[in-house]
């Protein structure tokens, strides 16, 4: 039977059993995101997203540039950023 509700069959020896996630987080999470595209032979583009609000898009090396700076910049100043650091310590 192929249909959604047909039960799924293990193999035989293969374990069943669902492993604890390995992955344990620190309590850390991503804020902000930069996003960086340079093909060959087309305009490069930047985006610099942040959960603050913050969501700016340049286009061209040189915008690109002082985007990328800008953003580096801005984890400097962003409240959530701020935030984060105070409660941690």
């Amino acid at each position: 039977m192929s249909g959604s509700g047909a039960p799924k069959v293990v193999a035989e020896g293969v374990p069943t059993a669902v492993r604890p996630d390995q992955q344990t987080g620190d309590g850390r999470y991503p804020i902000a995101w930069l996003t960086i595209t340079a093909p060959r032979g087309a305009t490069p583009t930047a985006t610099s997203f942040c959960a603050c609000g913050r969501n700016l898009f340049a286009a061209g090396h040189h915008k690109a540039l002082a985007l990328i700076a800008d953003h580096t910049d801005h984890k400097t100043r962003c409240p959530l950023r701020a935030t984060q650091e105070r409660t941690a310590s």
